[in-house]
């Protein structure tokens, strides 16, 4: 048991997540300690425990207060009955006189009905003692009429306005009653909103968390000072929400995932918050522009592309939908790498993304929980039963940083607990007494490596031991602090799949399994047949895997070190399945090699898919083709074993990111053309816009947001590179991570191929060439050499096309370095065109072309992942598609020696081996691996296919009109992207929970 102790509040309990009435218990200033309250919650001054027997109607008619004593109730407690007229306050006032008079409460009920409340304290002396002097009792009776009369010198208000807080209890007797009365005033408030209230408090923290001087503050300076005060609103209703989880006591969903890309929290805290315009007008009479300070924020970059920027969208969602969940993850010290363009070769740099602290999360230094790893197992009895025992040979902590995440329209704001590695403290210290202050220094550095960088690189032992390290501290200490909650409650272990629902957003947190297993078999020493039932009830697993190799794996001998008796627990669950599946298909052995979570192989090894699989009651796919391709391709034994459990559920984003905050303009035209803003929460009125998509004054208005977005974009191109482009040119993106699948090539090559027509025409001819900026941009993995050669061969073709006259604004080719959410928010709403040309069967879902479909960017594609459903949506005539289907690629592969490549492909792909853009050796190896059998992704087959659709996309935007219609038609079309939908289906169909919205 921790003790948590303040100025204000004395806590004496576990580490726990928020304060709460639950766990407080109050104290006097003197050596004699009250008892604690019964169990209890007075919010807006109405009783939400249960209701106790209420007053006669004659009581409640008498619109005088009354206090009477009744010595006979009870023979350890005197029992005070007050009756008054209800005023907002006046329980606290009540309250406060028993305590400021030195008498423990030791219970108390209350009923309200209508203006009037009667409530019974049972109330006993400093000593704990029953209170019969008639002339205390007289004291403590005229004490109590002054205060329910506002008279006495009680001091607190009894009427605040509409943002009174619940009651908020507080230590008595700190310092002279003047103050302590004005400060129980001034806590039953939340925080107002007006502009006024938000200047004070962005120049107190510019004062007194900055430390600066209210009268010469910086932008940077401001914008730390408008972080720490919108975070003050965040954490009254985080606060509020929590407690109000923790009463109710609903089924909780707990996300766990190693990737949160979350972005910037500004922008979206205040849109959520419903500040924004209240914050811009603070600042704007201060001296400061929002947008200005909007930009000092750096990005949490703690994951790397769609799957963790995925995680943040449905945290947001989550939280908007009032679901109780909670999110957990690792808080990396650094975190994706700085992306650095030299000479056109990338560079990587650490991201040094807590230089300047973190505003917007809080360290729960009492909260955290020891994780070990390496050690012995050995064998004891305990109560006639033998069981296994784990003896660590090192031991870690894991620490709490809790991120604040609000819905939009509701009070509602979930958490982001994110998990930092500090050294045992005990070792620690160890150390430092026997003088041994190197080691001390070794070890701290150990520990801190585990939740330093974002994906080490595994390529060695020490990399691959460091990553299963990462998986698991990040698994044990979440668990912990799981089922810590869940026996805060409850004290029986049957109950756990009703009140907790677990989320692994794919096989990184696979370990949770074993790990839950091992903590309900050796620590809560269930049997083994009860552990397993609960575990297979809990669990659900989303992968984002298309192919079966690039499922994850981890070595038999690495995982048997590292944590031994997890590694026992494997092989107990594999033989029990193995056993029953002997059973269902009988000695397959081909089959049950296939299915077996361990791998005989040249190195054993543990299938961490085939692990989630067996242990979930539900296995999710991304989107439609992603999970035909789990069914026929990926987990086809286990679909055939277990069809019930394959489901899907499409990717989405929120609606909130990628439009209202990204797209300010697009957001105030829709609701003005929909009038009314609720598609911000309901997007399917986003269908709405259908019947304007034709109309010209839409037109008009469409397009000036669209140009003025394009204004920004150019601006932003210009001073990062240099090149001025035009704005009468289709702005062509394509920003995503570098990868051969992706086919970045193909798009480059398709750039060439339009320069070299472009030099090839006849200066009347080119009038006829509609002008393009081509942008990529995206970051290669640092042991991705074909990746980074690419990324090279696009900074030599823009160098050559960029600086040719002839060619002039006709063609411009622009990389964006160091591509993050940030830069996102600016691209997407300027784009005119977004590709997204993955070769078919190779994107599990793709959440970048949703985020373009909602700004109203028209997409080229191949149909590949969620572009399927997006054709249905919109229609094939709104896109641009081109390419072999899915069913086709095996067999276009197979006839690839057979297969000539178009001459237009071969020509270029020339081009860049003659070394017409320099660098020809360093060049090659590109070449040879998309020419003949070696062209595993299809660039050359697509080729032709992808010319004609270009040229279909110059053809519909020289009809501006057209142009606008797709883009409208597109926008209206995107609502069933939103991760709102996503986390419902999820909600209703695999983790079983409900709404449970915090009363505003």
């Amino acid at each position: 048991m921790a003790t948590i102790s303040s100025p204000l509040l004395v806590f004496h309990h576990r580490p726990s997540d928020f304060s709460s009435p639950q766990s407080l218990n109050l104290h006097r200033p003197f050596p004699v300690q009250l008892k604690p309250l019964p169990r209890h919650s007075f919010i807006c001054n109405s009783w939400v425990g249960p209701k106790p027997a209420g007053p006669s109607t004659a009581d409640v008619n008498s619109a005088t207060p009354t206090v009477t004593v009744d010595a006979a109730v009870s023979t350890d407690s005197t029992s005070f009955v007050i009756r008054a007229r209800n005023k907002i306050g006046l329980l606290q006032v009540i309250t406060r006189v028993f305590k400021v008079l030195g008498l423990h409460i030791d219970k108390a009920t209350v009923e309200f009905e209508g203006d009037f409340f009667t409530q019974k304290f049972f109330v006993t002396d400093s000593h704990g003692r029953k209170i019969e002097d008639q002339e205390n009792l007289d004291r403590i009776t005229k004490a109590l009429l002054e205060a329910i009369d506002g008279g006495g010198g009680w001091g607190t208000e009894t009427s605040v306005g509409p943002s009174t807080r619940g009651i908020v209890v507080r230590r008595a007797g700190l310092g002279p009653k003047p103050q302590a009365e004005r400060m129980f005033a001034l806590m039953d408030r939340f925080l107002s909103n007006d502009p006024v209230s938000l200047q004070k408090d962005i120049l107190d923290h510019v004062e007194y968390t900055v430390a600066r001087s209210r009268f010469s503050f910086d932008d940077f300076e401001a914008y730390q000072a408008l972080a720490h005060s919108v975070r003050d609103r965040l954490i009254e209703r985080w606060h509020d929400t929590q407690q109000y989880f923790k009463r109710k006591d609903p089924k909780r969903l707990y996300f766990l995932s190693l990737e949160f890309l979350m972005g910037r929290s500004l922008s979206n805290s205040v849109i959520n918050l419903g500040i924004r315009d209240q914050c811009a007008d603070a600042l704007s009479q201060l001296g400061f522009e929002y947008e200005v300070l909007a930009e000092q924020e750096g990005d949490a970059a703690l994951g790397n592309g769609g799957l963790a920027r995925l995680s943040a969208c449905q945290m947001d969602s989550l939280a908007t939908l009032d679901y109780p969940a909670w999110g957990y993850g690792l808080r990396y010290q650094y975190g994706l790498f700085r992306q650095v363009i030299l000479d056109g070769f990338q560079h990587e740099q650490p991201d040094y993304w807590l230089n300047f602290g973190n505003p917007w999360e809080i360290e729960r230094v009492h909260v955290s929980y020891p994780v070990k790893f390496y050690g012995t197992v050995e064998e004891e009895t305990l109560n006639g039963k033998s069981c296994k025992v784990w003896l660590p040979g090192e031991t870690v902590e894991a620490v709490a940083y809790d991120n604040p995440i609000p819905g939009y329209g509701t009070r509602n704001t979930i958490n982001l607990r994110l998990w930092a590695a500090k050294p045992d403290g005990q070792y620690d210290m160890e150390s430092y007494n026997t003088g041994d202050y190197i080691n001390a220094v070794v070890n701290r550095q150990r520990a801190e490596t585990i939740s330093c960088v974002l994906y080490p690189d595994d390529r060695s032992y020490q990399g691959k031991e460091l990553r299963l390290k990462q998986h698991y501290f990040f698994v044990s200490a979440s668990l912990q602090d799981i089922i810590r909650r869940f026996k805060d409650g409850h004290n029986n272990f049957d109950d756990f799949p009703e009140k907790v629902a677990l989320q692994l957003n794919d096989t990184h947190p696979s370990l949770a399994v074993v790990e839950v297993m091992r903590v309900l078999v050796d620590e809560e020493h269930l049997g083994w047949d009860q552990a397993w039932n609960i575990v297979c009830r809990i669990f659900s697993f989303t992968t984002h895997t298309v192919l079966p190799e690039a499922l994850e794996k981890i070595p038999v001998d690495l995982l048997g070190s590292l944590l031994p008796r997890h590694l026992q627990i494997i092989y107990d669950i594999n033989f029990n399945f193995m056993e029953e599946l002997k059973k269902r298909i009988g000695l397959d052995f081909n089959r049950l090699s296939q299915m077996s979570i361990v791998e005989e192989g040249a190195v054993k090894s543990i299938r961490m898919a085939n692990l989630s699989i067996v242990c979930s009651h539900t296995v999710n796919g991304v989107s439609r083709m992603h999970s035909e391709l789990l069914k026929t391709r990926v987990f086809k034994d286990f679909y055939e074993l277990w069809p019930h459990k394959f489901q899907y559920k499409t990717n989405g984003v929120t609606q909130r990111r990628w439009i209202v905050v990204s797209n300010p303009s697009l957001c105030a035209l829709i609701s003005k053309w929909l009038g009314t803003e609720a598609w911000i929460r309901d997007i399917d009125l986003l269908i709405g816009l259908q019947e304007f998509a034709a109309d010209a004054d839409l037109h008009q208005e469409w397009k000036m947001v669209r140009k003025v977005n394009k204004m920004r974009l150019a601006e932003y191109i210009e001073a990062m590179s240099g090149v001025k482009v035009s704005l009468d040119a289709m702005f062509d993106v394509q920003i995503k991570r570098i990868h051969e699948y992706k086919r970045q090539l193909l798009n480059i090559l398709s750039i060439i191929h339009r320069y070299d027509c472009i030099k090839n025409m006849e200066k009347t001819q080119r009038r006829k060439v509609v002008p393009r900026v081509c942008i990529v941009g995206g970051k290669a993995a640092p042991g991705y050499e074909v990746a980074k050669k690419i990324i090279k061969l696009c900074h030599a073709v823009a160098e050559k096309i960029n600086n040719d006259a002839d060619v002039g604004d006709l063609l411009k080719l622009i990389f964006v370095p160091d591509y993050n959410v940030s830069v996102a928010e600016l691209v997407i709403p300027g784009a005119d065109l977004s590709q997204h040309i993955s070769t078919a069967g190779h994107e599990a879902s793709g959440t970048g072309c949703m985020k373009f479909l909602m700004n109203g960017c028209l997409l080229l594609a191949t149909a590949d992942g969620s572009t399927v459903e997006i054709i249905e949506e919109i229609g094939e005539e709104n896109m641009f598609l081109f390419g072999a289907k899915v069913h086709e690629v095996p067999a276009l592969r197979e006839k690839s020696s057979d297969h000539k490549a178009p001459l237009q492909f071969s020509h270029v792909v020339r081009m860049v081996r003659d070394g017409h853009f320099g660098f020809k050796d360093y060049f090659k190896s590109l070449c040879d691996g998309v020419e003949g059998d070696s062209d595993f992704y299809l660039l050359g087959s697509d080729f032709a296919s992808y010319l004609e659709a270009q040229a279909a996309a110059d053809k519909a935007f020289v009809d501006q009109e057209k142009w606008t219609q797709m883009s409208i038609l597109s926008t209206a079309g995107s609502g069933r992207f939103s991760s709102d939908r996503t986390i419902e289906d999820y909600a209703e169909t695999t983790w079983g929970i409900e709404p449970c919205k915090c009363p505003s």
